[in-house]
């Protein structure tokens, strides 16, 4: 048997944690060496560890965006290649993994047989990209041009122009009769889709494309 791969794996998530690492006892060359449920925990844990062949990383983390992860950690540990695991299938997000350091990406959901292709092959040097955005990206037609918002779905546009009128969480959860969680969601994902940083990024962006009524 080959040398097991050691993998560390990064996602807020507690359940999908416990998930993998019981799948990964099944599988003979590859075993869950440790795992962080935050940007910061993960950066820490790095700073005391290296004895890790693969990172496992997701790109919604309750602190640290995963996309602004990737060339902190990429930087630091060049030889620690890094395996996107995340439900976004947005290429343009993929793009930016690449872009900044990442082997591969894979989506969840996707068949069990694939991630344990997909972690193998970034461990010994190699990249992966999952099937389903590698045919959209070498098969899909040019895109038109487009402004960066319009990779938003229609409630997360939404909530970024209440977001840059000054409203917090809870008033736009009561005003669109849904939950908080929910209002974070979207936020998260609206941020990561656009690459913004902090509130006042997107203030800016929404005034400079009169999303602002």
């Amino acid at each position: 048997m080959d040398k097991t791969i050691r993998l560390l794996i990064a996602d807020d998530h507690s359940i999908i944690r416990t998930g993998l690492k019981q799948f990964f006892a099944l599988i003979e060359d590859i075993c869950v060496s440790c795992e962080a449920d935050s940007g910061k925990r993960l950066l820490s844990l790095l700073q005391r560890r290296t004895d890790f062949d693969v990172l496992l990383l997701d790109l919604t983390l309750p602190d640290i965006s995963g996309l602004d992860l990737i060339p902190l950690i990429h930087s630091s540990h060049p030889d620690l290649p890094i395996l996107v695991f995340t439900i976004h299938s947005d290429l343009a997000i993929a793009k930016q993994a690449f872009e900044r350091g990442a082997r591969g990406f894979v989506m969840k959901g996707c068949p069990a047989g694939l991630l344990i292709v997909a972690i193998r092959t970034v461990s010994s040097g190699g990249r992966y990209v999952d099937p389903e955005l590698a045919e959209h990206m070498f098969f899909a037609p040019p895109a038109e041009p487009e402004t960066p918002h319009q990779k938003l779905t229609e409630r997360e546009l939404h909530i970024l122009k209440l977001l840059a009128k000054g409203m917090s969480g809870n008033e736009i959860a009561r005003s669109l009769s849904i939950s908080k969680k929910t209002v974070s969601t979207h936020k998260s994902n609206m941020m990561l889709k656009m690459d913004f940083h902090n509130i006042a990024e997107l203030v800016l962006y929404a005034a400079q494309y009169s999303l602002i009524d």
